[in-house]
């Protein structure tokens, strides 16, 4: 399940590069993509859980988590739009880097100098890679919109997590994705009026795959799998995301990259691989303490 998760949420940045140089456009089709499979996800939660209420209290963070899905939403697909799928690809590996900083900024953890190391290690494969789109043009733009579809992402993690302590991520992921999508909807309006359907089948089934695979299936494959083998060993197939995707963006889309983008890519591979080690004694730590389901979901949140 967490390696199918994997490919499912690698696949997808492929596909999406597919429908916009096939006719979609990027609000449109994020729009209707997002409300198909928020109508799946709702109904297989109320299935599961016969409810979607939470306490007063939450409901700001539910909006704070459902903001950062919008601008993330935005960023992920103009950043696909404007720049190689393999480039999006690999800067999102920068995500966990970002999340530590972020749970810096707000005192929710104290971080030593091992992870200075790859955070520095991380930044200089982003800077590499900045400088292979240099030119002011749509590449260096989508290159500095994936930079933020990845900070984007951290900030919704750190933003969930403690909603994650009170309640089941499927109800959570229900309220926040429904939530999210409405500034999505208002933001996408005018495309989706101007928006043609005239799509040949390869196009359909590509947005079909892309409303129930990464994002229906694979939060149920994530926190089933998290749930039975923890989330040291759920984090650990996490990382091999950005290796895939950029896989499949060379071989399906025939991109290629230059020097200085896989000398980038190795450095911010070597960055997590460096953070993720100097992690790894605290997760396994913790997986091996006989914490309950809950608490593996929001390590593997927190991770």
């Amino acid at each position: 399940m967490l390696f199918g998760t994997v490919l499912l949420w690698a696949l997808n940045i492929t596909v999406t590069k597919y429908m916009f140089e096939h006719g979609w456009r990027p609000l449109a089709y994020g729009t209707i993509r997002y409300f198909a499979a928020i109508a799946l996800f709702w109904a297989f939660t109320y299935w599961r859980e016969r409810s979607f209420r939470i306490g007063r209290g939450d409901v700001k963070l539910v909006l704070l988590a459902a903001l950062m899905i919008f601008l993330n939403q935005l960023c992920f697909v103009y950043g696909v739009k404007l720049a190689h799928a393999s480039t999006v690809a690999l800067l999102l590996g920068t995500t966990p880097i970002f999340i530590g900083l972020i749970s810096l900024a707000l005192g929710l953890e104290r971080l030593p100098h091992p992870f200075w190391i790859g955070a520095g290690i991380t930044f200089g494969g982003v800077a590499l890679i900045a400088l292979a789109n240099g030119s002011v043009g749509s590449s260096l733009w989508g290159t500095l919109i994936a930079i933020a579809t990845a900070l984007t992402w951290a900030c919704y993690t750190v933003s969930i997590a403690p909603l994650m302590r009170r309640y089941s991520p499927y109800r959570i992921s229900a309220l926040v994705l429904a939530a999210g999508w409405v500034p999505l909807a208002l933001a996408g309006a005018h495309q989706i009026a101007e928006q043609q359907f005239s799509f040949g089948w390869k196009v359909w089934l590509g947005f079909g795959y892309a409303v129930v695979g990464p994002l229906f299936l694979t939060n149920i494959l994530w926190f089933t799998a998290i749930d039975r083998v923890g989330a040291s060993r759920a984090s650990l197939f996490a990382n091999m995301q950005p290796f895939f995707a950029v896989l499949f963006a060379l071989l399906l889309l025939h991109e290629s990259l230059q020097a200085l983008e896989i000398i980038g890519g190795v450095l911010i591979f070597a960055g997590i691989a460096w953070e993720r080690y100097w992690r790894r004694p605290l997760a396994d730590a913790m997986a091996g303490g006989g914490d309950p389901p809950e608490a593996d979901v929001r390590e593997a949140v927190r991770q």
